[in-house]
């Protein structure tokens, strides 16, 4: 009896076909906006952020977005953070301001991944 083996793809949630379903049923304005980023073929998790804050907005009924907490990053979507501070000349406070997160979370990944 073969095993099947169980790739990383095959445990990520398909942004792609969420977003599109997404766009299709509830956010069909938005549709020309987004169409870039849902037109690669694999998204990266700052595509999924990109496309998140097109549809739902920055700010919800003028507050502050909601925590950043609960968010996941691969370790490409770290680099390419890294690689965006590194282009941009960011300190880890604006890099942390610019991707709402902390600044302890920048420090934390500069240390694991050193340029």
């Amino acid at each position: 009896m073969e095993s099947k083996k169980i790739t990383e793809n095959s445990r990520t949630p398909n942004y792609k076909r969420i977003y599109l379903d997404m766009i299709n049923t509830r956010y069909p304005d938005k549709r020309t906006a987004c169409h870039y980023i849902l037109s690669k073929t694999e998204l990266t998790m700052l595509d999924v952020i990109t496309v998140n804050e097109i549809l739902f907005g920055k700010d919800i009924n003028g507050k502050r977005a909601p925590s950043q907490k609960h968010r996941s990053y691969d370790k490409v979507a770290v680099l390419q953070i890294l690689d965006f501070q590194k282009k941009h000349k960011l300190n880890n406070t604006e890099l942390a301001g610019h991707f709402k997160m902390s600044r302890n979370t920048i420090h934390k990944w500069r240390k694991l991944f050193p340029a």
